[in-house]
């Protein structure tokens, strides 16, 4: 009775391989299922990440325009002192440097009076030069005939900016 409940031995290592080969196929199919799942999950977030993008290639370019350094006599305190200092005007269209070249006589006349009206000492401080930016702007805003491309002068940058 015994022989009779052992299976052969081939038969044993058809059965084993069987295993093997169904595990193997289950790992594969798997593999494919987990790729196939990050491949869509990763294409969904792909096209989020393109709407996001779209408003911003929608939006306006950033243009630098500088401009000649200013040198001036500043309001006397205790001796003569000049200023001399460098600019950059940030935009937003490039519409505004054709505006700008137009009316550069007009704005190098505001920026250099803006300039010789103040003090040394008002201008020896972050504040004092955040707020010099902020009067430039301005003088550079009203120059510009349309008030579309005022809203477009972003701010003004010193590029050097010496007191002596």
């Amino acid at each position: 009775m015994s022989k009779s409940n052992e299976t052969p031995p081939a038969a044993e290592g058809k059965k084993s391989k069987k295993g093997l080969v169904i595990i193997i196929l289950i790992a594969i199919i798997a593999i494919c299922t987990g790729a196939g799942g990050a491949w869509y999950f990763m294409q969904i977030s792909g096209d989020g990440e393109s709407e996001t993008e779209k408003p911003k290639s929608k939006a306006k370019p950033t243009t630098f325009i500088d401009l000649d350094i200013f040198t001036v006599n500043l309001q006397p305190e205790e001796n003569n002192q000049y200023l001399q200092v460098g600019l950059t005007v940030k935009a937003r269209e490039t519409e505004v440097v054709q505006e700008m070249a137009k009316q550069m006589p007009l704005i190098r006349n505001r920026i250099l009076m803006l300039l010789s009206s103040k003090k040394a000492a008002d201008l020896s401080s972050i504040a004092g030069k955040q707020q010099l930016s902020q009067q430039i702007s301005d003088e550079i805003r009203q120059s510009i005939d349309s008030e579309d491309l005022q809203e477009d002068v972003r701010e003004v940058l010193f590029t050097s900016f010496v007191i002596q």
